[in-house]
């Protein structure tokens, strides 16, 4: 499945590590200067081979290392796209070298220029010149472009809270009060770190998030897993595991689904599942793609039922799992 990230106002601008942001090893580090939660995606070519690795959460205003260790490789590649939960179009900051990527979280090996995984897809990325330092930044900028890596920060609080509803942030004694008032409606401590403020932030703004797409909410207390099966003219295809952690979303689709019929399947670590139904797909017990839903036994595979989820005729729909199924 192809994806599309639109490019609207943003940079990748590219500096020398300076001591202050030297991480505790060796890396190809990434800083977001922008007021988007960033998912970064790099990756690594050494001769005709390449490793790729993402995504990378970036919160507005900090810093993570894409790719770890001494960047001894040939060539370093890397892209980024703004976090779902945003409302608007989504934002990328990419290049113009077609990589693989996946949705999920990936990691994997292969040669260059070689065709995309079934789950993956080509991506955009940017080639960075490392000038043969053993660590380097890449820092994601925005137009107009923040005064500083702390203003980022304000930024980045200030448009999440906007993304859940909250528009009277215009001034400092109104930010903290939106947020304190956040933070009591999430029991998040007062003295919570801001990488826990983000999180809270973004998993708030993703269960309102409508984006072009299919996502899934657990809306229970511990980590499901998920399994989708999806029907193209005639033919059918089943894709899964996804494991979404407890009170958060996973986006599995991000293209529009606007006509299409879409079957789930939620099932807990343990207990019967939490969302079925009488549509039997194939699935197995690991990762897994698979073309056609017919004679899966034959085929060394697990029948199992699937429940359809009416997506209402829209471009974009949540499916959200509770402890009682699918709502």
């Amino acid at each position: 499945m192809g994806r599309i990230f639109s490019v609207i106002g943003v940079s990748l601008v590219l500096t020398p590590l300076l001591s202050v942001f030297f991480p505790a090893e060796a890396a190809l580090q990434a800083c977001n200067r922008t007021s988007y939660v960033l998912y970064a995606a790099g990756a690594a070519q050494t001769g005709s081979d390449l490793t790729m690795k993402g995504w990378s959460r970036i919160a507005p205003g900090a810093c993570a290392d894409v790719v770890s260790g001494d960047l001894t490789a040939d060539a370093y590649y890397l892209t980024a796209r703004s976090s779902r939960a945003h409302s608007g179009s989504p934002h990328a900051w990419s290049g113009s070298i077609n990589l693989c990527a996946k949705d999920k979280d990936f990691s994997f090996r292969q040669p260059f220029g070689a065709r995309c995984p079934a789950d993956g897809y080509e991506l955009g990325f940017a080639q960075i010149d490392t000038h043969h330092m053993r660590s380097w930044t890449a820092t994601f900028r925005e137009t107009p472009d923040m005064p500083s890596m702390p203003a980022a920060e304000r930024a980045g609080l200030k448009r999440l809270l906007n993304d859940i509803g909250v528009r009277d942030t215009g001034d400092e004694k109104k930010l903290t009060a939106a947020l304190a008032a956040f933070r009591a409606r999430v029991h998040l401590a007062a003295n919570a770190p801001t990488t826990a403020l983000f999180s809270a932030l973004e998993t708030d703004a993703m269960r309102s998030a409508t984006p072009a797409g299919y996502s899934v909410c657990n809306d229970t207390s511990a980590n499901i897993y998920i399994a989708i099966g999806l029907q193209k003219d005639k033919a059918f295809t089943s894709r899964g595991w996804w494991t979404v952690a407890s009170g958060t979303c996973s986006h599995l689709i991000t293209e529009s689904v606007l006509g299409q019929k879409i079957w789930l399947r939620a099932e807990p670590s343990k207990g019967p599942p939490l969302a079925a139904g009488p549509l039997n797909f194939c699935v197995t017990t690991i990762e897994f793609d698979i073309q056609g839903r017919e004679n899966c036994k034959k085929r060394g595979l697990i029948d199992a039922g699937f429940a359809e989820t009416n997506v209402k005729g829209a471009a974009g729909f949540s499916a959200h799992i509770t402890g009682s199924g699918l709502r």
